[in-house]
């Protein structure tokens, strides 16, 4: 096991949504605050490669876990996909690299769910992750995310080097990205709803046929996972991180119509992608090999982070209104 209390701990992408959550759980956990980075990009650009040997001789850390990444929806993934190609996997390999180079003892990788192939057999077992070809609309951002269990397996063999490679499902929770133009499902579902409440639309359109289903992880039950991996899995083989059950979208998209208070109706652009069919994952490898469980009810974390985006709102509005 190992005792984060006691080691310098550099969490890249730390001020985003996932790593803010890991950093709050670092601080419960006893960490000094000395011993806590958060990279940010407006101080490190991973995608540089001075950046990343700036921020490895600027920090020294003994555990590295590397969340920042290029993401979005499946809109964004249409648009750019090559930015999310190239820079998730260069930023990955270098981070890596120059970790091994820098004696870290521990690299926790963070990939991502749309590494499995389209047509994987539900639940996704870890097993199948080279049956197929990812689903096509993010194929190059999960491929990308995929290379770092490529290195980390062979930097395990050639050099010993202690990395970990972790698969985490659809996240959600509170400071989720709510951008229209970037944003997952669920956050841009309740942004739609809220904002058709507030003008007071009978309508709200949605991508897709709506009979795909999602499996999702609140974030801070992603954040304890991550953690606990960190401090009690050694191992090259990949592992899951998952709630352990699959929704609908169109499921998903009442129950959030009935938290925000959205009465009207639900139209389904079906001229629009559904992306990969399905997707629910076997989460037994986590919790045999570190035990981990996800404990927050899915209609529970729907509220807080519907609460969340309401409050973030007023917010807003509160300090517009303030402005000379």
């Amino acid at each position: 096991m190992i005792d984060l209390r006691k080691k310098k701990v550099v969490v890249t992408g730390g001020a985003g949504f996932l790593g803010s959550a890991v950093m709050e759980k670092l601080r419960q956990r006893g960490c000094p605050p000395s011993s806590l980075v958060a990279v940010r990009r407006a101080e490190f650009d991973l995608v540089h490669e001075d950046d990343v040997r700036r921020m490895y001789e600027t920090h020294r850390p003994d555990v590295v876990v590397h969340l920042a990444a290029i993401v979005g929806g499946i809109g964004a993934n249409r648009e750019r996909p090559g930015d999310f190609y190239y820079q998730n996997m260069v930023m990955g390999a270098m981070l890596m690299e120059y970790a091994r180079q820098a004696g870290v003892g521990k690299f926790v990788a963070v990939g991502t769910i749309c590494a499995y192939p389209k047509f994987t057999p539900v639940p996704f077992r870890e097993e199948d992750l080279w049956s197929g070809y990812p689903e096509e609309t993010n194929a190059p951002y999960g491929l990308a995310k995929k290379m770092l269990l490529v290195q980390s397996q062979a930097y395990r063999q050639q050099y010993g080097f202690d990395s970990i490679y972790l698969l985490p499902v659809n996240l959600y929770g509170p400071r989720d990205n709510f951008d229209p133009k970037s944003s997952h499902v669920i956050p841009a579902l309740i942004r739609k709803c809220v904002e058709a409440v507030e003008r007071g639309d009978q309508v709200v359109e949605i991508w897709g046929t709506g009979r795909a289903t999602r499996e999702f992880l609140y974030v801070e039950d992603a954040a304890e996972g991550i953690l606990l991996a960190a401090e009690h899995y050694d191992g090259s083989e990949p592992v899951n991180l998952g709630a352990g059950f699959e929704v609908t979208i169109r499921d998903l998209a009442e129950t959030i119509a009935k938290l925000t208070g959205f009465t009207g109706r639900l139209v389904w652009n079906t001229s629009q992608p559904d992306g990969q069919p399905r997707r629910c994952l076997d989460t037994t490898r986590a919790a045999t090999f570190f035990g981990f469980k996800a404990m927050t009810p899915f209609e529970e974390g729907l509220r807080q982070t519907v609460e969340w985006y309401r409050s973030s709102r007023l917010r807003l509005a509160g300090a517009k209104a303030g402005t000379p």
